[in-house]
């Protein structure tokens, strides 16, 4: 498989069929038993592990459970990120404030992420992912423990980062209807092999 620049992608299948898996070889969480994973052209299995962090911070990942730091506030989940990236603490509070301002969630800053609702979190936990102005985003079921209504937000919250910010997404779900109310890319992992849709019901792109 394949994404370019600005791409959104959503990778369809049934549960237990390796979807958050692909995720993980993206962002090094597991290395490849074979096979290639690349990044810019750049072969990211193959780099010392010194360098993990550097690929990490040119993607962002949100979780369907979110996690979150429940003993920080909002403020302190998103400025965490960039702490740990060694951004300059002058710059830390202007890059929160615009994040929040992008998720829409700027006075909740002070609050605590356990009283927030499950679509707020989601929504800190994008932001908290775009700390790093990652080329990459990844959304594992980002939908999955949420409401339609807090669904459709997050669907198009996810929908206007990737066009105005041209953030390549891939987002994995099994929920066809968002699929059929927000259109992308698609490919779909069934039985251990990946195909492209658009091309034919069968065309067989890469087995995993």
């Amino acid at each position: 498989m394949s994404l370019r620049t600005g791409d959104f992608c959503y990778l369809l299948g049934p549960t237990g069929s390796g979807k958050s898996s692909i995720l993980k070889l993206f962002y090094r969480a597991v290395k490849p038993t074979k096979g290639e994973v690349k990044l810019h052209g750049e072969t990211i299995q193959t780099l010392p592990n010194r360098k993990t962090p550097y690929i990490r911070r040119q993607i962002g990942v949100v979780f369907q459970d979110f996690q979150l730091l429940q003993d920080r506030n909002v403020f302190e989940n998103i400025a965490f990120a960039l702490r740990v990236t060694d951004t300059p603490s002058s710059k830390i509070e202007g890059r929160v404030k615009h994040l929040l301002d992008l998720v829409g969630l700027s006075h909740k800053k002070k609050e605590s992420v356990h009283v927030l609702s499950g679509g707020e979190q989601q929504r800190i936990s994008i932001a908290r992912a775009l700390a790093n102005a990652p080329d990459v985003l990844l959304a594992d079921e980002p939908t999955g423990n949420l409401d339609p209504g807090a669904s459709t937000t997050i669907m198009e919250l996810l929908h206007q980062i990737n066009r105005e910010q041209n953030v390549t997404t891939l987002m994995v779900t099994h929920d066809h209807s968002l699929v059929k109310r927000y259109p992308g890319k698609r490919l779909e992992l069934k039985d251990g092999t990946l195909y492209d849709p658009s091309i034919t019901p069968t065309q067989r792109l890469s087995s995993i």
